[in-house]
């Protein structure tokens, strides 16, 4: 059953809240487009189990028995990373002879369902969440949303991409050193992770048991702050969570900034630098007090996560596995284990690093104390095949910038900041203490950057009440207001099914013609554009005022043989002359 209204790719849960409340669309709608995506973008290894509509008829089903005003989720789809249990699914943790099918979900699953939100499936991960760019996976390595050849970030690699490519309207993910924001910042959205054991790890494949968070991707800090609130709060089956209430919404004291040159790297490190030195400049039009600080302690303890004790937590929790199924695992996953084996850490080294690491803490608290640190989330981005060739040098330098967080019992956000290039979105970290999420939410405000627009004129059937003014939704268009041409163009009713508006610019005899300007996202400018059939395309339109916008314009030669309109005025006019035909017609009908 096709609906009426397009859903768009960035799928928020406001613009759904709304559109239930309005009925023009179900949740069994929006289930059948998003099952029918993920299965247009199989190749792009998004998902291990995918959304199949069978599957989720259940949870279809239990909306209706459930007041969408006492669930706040009610009817909004997500996706959850295959570590992370989901009853009646394999969690496979991308290893299948791993796999087992639990019985119940993971805590968070759980009070997501119980608040009415909808999960469509397991969602790709570099093997046993260990790893940094998405590639080492044996169901295939997880394309980034906007460019295949470049890496999608992990190890939530698909849960990231799954949001941006619109299969969900947010994803469950997990970080350990960086998994929940790398990935956010390689796909244009919000990596949102909360302060260690404020979300339960209860039903998730360890990685590192004590430094363990599920995160959320969003295309909103709002969609991201909605999933906070619906699955935070202590589990008492859960050894490793907390109560950290989220701390109100508030401004940080300061914002603090690496002093001196960051390192980057890559093909695109130039473009990476230039991106940063941009977000740094944003920092100080926040109006929030900027301080530049040495950024070495941070580094210091980053450096202790892989080449410290931590390693060998790491092989705690699936030492066992590895050495009853030799081989099974993904080669450069199971050196990246085996590195914590062998006795290579012995307790005492375990306790040094423990007593070097609470150093760090303390100093770290000292320095942010209610003030946020600004960092890159990546120092750069990679192609898949250069991943391939160098695997671990590659996935080593897209923690430079994040492997310190959970070490030091911090919280954090991976916030979208603009283009590094064209198709190559940049994100920064804001990072808090503990509990601290209410700074973070108030400084991630101040660095929003408003989606670059660009205005288009529109002229038939794109505009308000007409029937492709969903595919205007779609896009992310936005009407502003109505307009008028110059006194230069005429326009033909074109012999197409259905009939479209040819808007040509005249030498002579032309006239002044009713349009609507919108505004469309430039990012999905381009999309938008190759949809649109010969003999029309978008070209340069004059107004009535003398300005030229981009705007739907026609082919001479389409309109040969076409009905001159120029006439009514607008396509709107003949809208309006057929209506009034409709209603003379169904008059004489019923003998009025």
């Amino acid at each position: 059953m096709a609906t009426k209204t397009e859903i768009p790719i960035r799928l928020s849960i406001a613009w759904l809240r709304e559109q239930y409340a309005a009925g023009t669309v179900t949740p069994e709608e929006v289930v059948r487009e998003l099952v029918r995506r993920a299965n247009e973008d199989a190749e792009m290894n998004v998902w291990i189990t995918p959304p199949e509509l069978e599957r989720i008829e259940p949870y279809l089903a239990r909306l209706r028995t459930i007041d969408p005003e006492e669930a706040p989720l009610w009817g909004i789809p997500f996706a959850a990373k295959d570590n992370i249990d989901v009853s009646g699914l394999p969690t496979t943790a991308a290893c299948a002879e791993y796999a087992y099918v639990p019985e119940t979900h993971a805590t968070v699953v759980e009070r997501l369902v119980a608040a009415g939100a909808i999960p469509m499936g397991k969602t790709n991960l570099d093997q046993f969440a260990t790893g940094l760019v998405g590639t080492r996976s044996p169901y295939g390595e997880t394309h980034n949303a906007l460019r295949p050849d470049l890496i999608s970030g992990g190890s939530s690699s698909g849960s990231a991409v799954a949001v941006a490519r619109g299969h969900a309207a947010f994803a469950l993910g997990t970080d350990t050193a960086g998994s929940g924001r790398v990935p956010a910042a390689l796909n244009g959205l919000y990596g949102w992770k909360p302060s260690v054991g404020a979300w339960p790890t209860r039903g998730v494949v360890p990685a590192c048991a004590s430094l363990d968070c599920v995160t959320a991707f969003a295309h909103t800090l709002e969609d991201a702050l909605a999933v906070d609130e619906a699955v935070r709060g202590e589990d008492a089956q859960d050894p490793w969570s907390r109560s950290i209430p989220r701390s109100p919404s508030s401004p940080p004291s300061k914002l603090l900034v690496p002093k001196g040159p960051l390192e980057f790297n890559g093909p695109y490190a130039e473009a990476y630098e230039a991106a940063w030195n941009a977000a740094v400049e944003r920092a100080e039009a926040t109006g929030l007090p900027v301080e530049r600080i040495d950024v070495e302690l941070f580094a210091q303890a980053a450096e202790i996560l892989y080449g410290g004790p931590w390693v060998a937590e790491r092989w705690a929790g699936l030492g066992d596995f590895i050495e009853a199924h030799p081989g099974t695992a993904w080669p450069v996953t199971e050196r990246v284990l085996r590195s914590g084996a062998g006795g290579t850490y012995d307790a005492a080294s375990v306790f040094a690093a423990a007593h070097r690491l609470q150093r760090y803490k303390s100093e770290a608290k000292r320095l942010l104390g209610d003030g946020v640190l600004v960092m890159p989330t990546c120092g750069g981005t990679w192609t898949r095949d250069q991943v391939r060739n160098d695997p671990i040098a590659t996935n080593s330098v897209m923690g430079k910038y994040t492997n310190h967080c959970n070490l030091l019992d911090l919280s954090a956000v991976s916030v979208p900041c603009g283009e590094a290039a064209p198709g190559l979105p940049f994100g920064i970290t804001l990072f808090a203490l503990s509990g601290k999420e209410g700074r973070l939410e108030a400084a991630s405000r101040r660095f929003a950057v408003r989606t670059p627009t660009t205005p288009v004129a529109v002229c038939g059937l794109h505009m308000r009440g007409l029937p492709l003014e969903p595919q205007m939704r779609r896009y992310g268009g936005r009407f502003v207001r109505e307009d008028a041409t110059a006194a230069k163009y005429r326009m033909y009713k074109l012999p197409t099914e259905p009939a479209k508006p040819g808007l040509v610019k005249a030498e002579s005899g032309g006239a002044s013609l009713r349009l609507e300007i919108w505004e469309l996202p430039l990012e999905t400018f381009g999309a938008f554009v190759a949809g649109i059939p010969a003999p029309l395309g978008i070209g340069k339109v004059e107004l009535r005022d003398g300005t030229e916008v981009p705007g739907f314009v026609c082919e001479a030669i389409g309109t040969v043989g076409a009905e001159d309109i120029t006439a009514l005025g607008g396509w709107r006019g003949l809208v309006e002359q057929g209506t009034q035909f409709e209603m003379c017609l169904d008059s004489k009908v019923h003998g009025q």
